[in-house]
């Protein structure tokens, strides 16, 4: 499982890059994996406000449907519109071209609630 050290992680396995006061985020290796096939993806508006901790977007799989949670409140800014037409972005490359929108942060202190790298492999392989 791929997990790259410069990323935080939430427990609801969302990775999230900080640029500045913008947060890009996306689904982790782990969650693409758990859920299979992606083959929807329901994204956000630009503009939306979203809140820390909150479901703001959902994945559509061959095995299931998937909330996915907002690492921090703010305001989407921008959107990976290519992932309407190719969801499977997601399990090709989660960290790359499937990122998910950008969050201008409200509140940046919010991302001290996020894991590191080795606490979020911790957890991944505290659940198989």
């Amino acid at each position: 499982m791929n997990v790259p050290s410069e990323l935080r992680y939430s427990e609801d396995h969302e990775w999230a890059r900080v640029e500045g006061n913008r947060v890009c985020l996306g689904i982790t290796d782990y969650a693409q994996d758990a859920l299979g096939d992606v083959v929807y993806i329901d994204l956000p508006s630009v503009g939306a406000e979203v809140a820390g901790g909150e479901s703001f977007s959902e994945v559509e799989s061959t095995k299931s449907v998937s909330e996915i949670y907002a690492p921090v409140s703010g305001t989407v800014v921008e959107v990976n519109t290519d992932l309407i037409d190719n969801p499977e972005r997601l399990n090709e490359d989660p960290y790359g071209e499937g990122w998910i929108c950008v969050i201008e942060a409200s509140d940046l202190s919010e991302l001290d609630g996020l894991l590191d790298a080795a606490a979020y492999t911790d957890l991944t392989e505290s659940v198989d």
